[in-house]
């Protein structure tokens, strides 16, 4: 029997998401490609859920197609969409690249995580649902200093949520997924796909037979839970740098950082992390080449919008020379901030 700490509340819709949740969990620790891969399916299926509640479920359809089906009818928007393209491309890249990629697999989990949050608010009708806190999975043998402090960090977060007895549930719990066999794991998982396909078709059923006005409570439910979905300030910065990457810049907000010595290059894009200016550190500066494009402030979606924005005004206005790079317009350079928000 699968079980996982994160994903559990989502039994009541489809035990498929759960074991897809648990796999990911399970495989995390030591082959974190693979988790990337079952955080991909998970977020195929969710989607396929969410379209065939109303009406729209095609099961030839690929990812992409659906995704962009479902925000043209206003069901995926802003964040939550982008949540989708993440786990759909990190998914993609796993595949492929064979990375082993820690860092980029938990942050992952945490997306797939707000995700079943953000369904299970639409389903339930329940804005308000709170899970807990994110429970980090086990260690992985091999750990980066950074990946070793902020699953440290999450568990501290954790124990200070939950009560001794919980927490000892949770242990037991994540130490009997650990004993069971990977293959073990993936013979349910893959038993399970035949009753997530009826499932999927009837859900398609009822909401064929469903009103209009059914059908737009339910986008109208989508939208406000996920406008309520808030990442803290490092995966916000992680889903960031990941939309840079796929539109062609070289970007990491935790490695490609002014301190640790990253400058501008010739014939290369760059969006460096942390660059001083006389009025604090931009979160991010983009160069092409040696050339200044813009001043970036990437803030979570609680933060002062209009603060944020003047933030960003004065540090573009605040930049300072520090080696070779070129200003527009020369030094007297009074360039505008942009902001991204999530």
């Amino acid at each position: 029997m699968l079980v996982s700490p994160n994903f559990g509340f989502l039994e009541i819709h489809d035990p498929q998401l759960v074991r897809l949740g648990a796999l990911a969990e399970r495989y995390f620790t030591d082959d974190p490609n693979t988790c990337l891969i079952k955080l991909r399916q998970f977020g195929e299926l969710l989607a396929q859920l969410i379209a065939a509640q109303v009406g729209m479920y095609d099961h030839e359809a690929r990812q992409i197609d659906l995704m962009r089906r479902l925000r043209d009818k206003g069901i995926l928007k802003g964040k939550i969409y982008d949540l989708f393209d993440q786990l759909r491309l990190a998914g993609n890249d796993a595949t492929h690249a064979l990375a082993d990629d820690h860092r980029t697999a938990l942050s992952n989990l945490k997306y797939a995580r707000q995700l079943g949050i953000w369904f299970h608010r639409v389903n339930t009708k329940n804005p308000d649902f709170n899970p807990g806190p994110f429970i980090p999975p086990q260690d992985p043998a091999r750990e980066t200093q950074a990946l070793k402090q902020e699953l440290a960090q999450l568990r501290t977060e954790l124990e200070a949520s939950r009560t001794a007895a919980e927490l000892a549930q949770i242990a037991a719990e994540q130490e009997a997924q650990r004993r069971i066999s990977a293959q073990e794991l993936a013979k349910e998982a893959e038993a399970q796909k035949q009753t997530a396909l009826d499932h999927l078709a009837a859900i398609q059923a009822i909401a064929q037979t469903q009103s209009v006005q059914t059908i737009q409570e339910t986008i109208q439910r989508s939208q406000q839970a996920g406008d309520n979905i808030d990442l803290d300030e490092r995966e916000t910065r992680r889903l960031i740098d990941a939309q840079l990457r796929a539109a062609g810049w070289e970007v990491d907000s935790e490695q490609l950082t002014y301190s640790n010595g990253i400058r501008p290059q010739k014939g290369k894009n760059l969006a460096i992390a942390e660059w001083p200016t006389n009025d604090g550190r931009a979160d991010y500066v983009f160069f092409v080449g040696l050339q200044v494009m813009a001043v970036v402030e990437a803030k979570r979606k609680r933060t002062d919008v209009y603060a944020a924005i003047d933030q960003a005004k004065r540090y573009s206005r605040g930049y300072k020379i520090q080696g070779n790079e070129i200003l527009p317009g020369g030094p007297s350079f009074k360039g505008r901030g942009l902001k991204i928000r999530q």
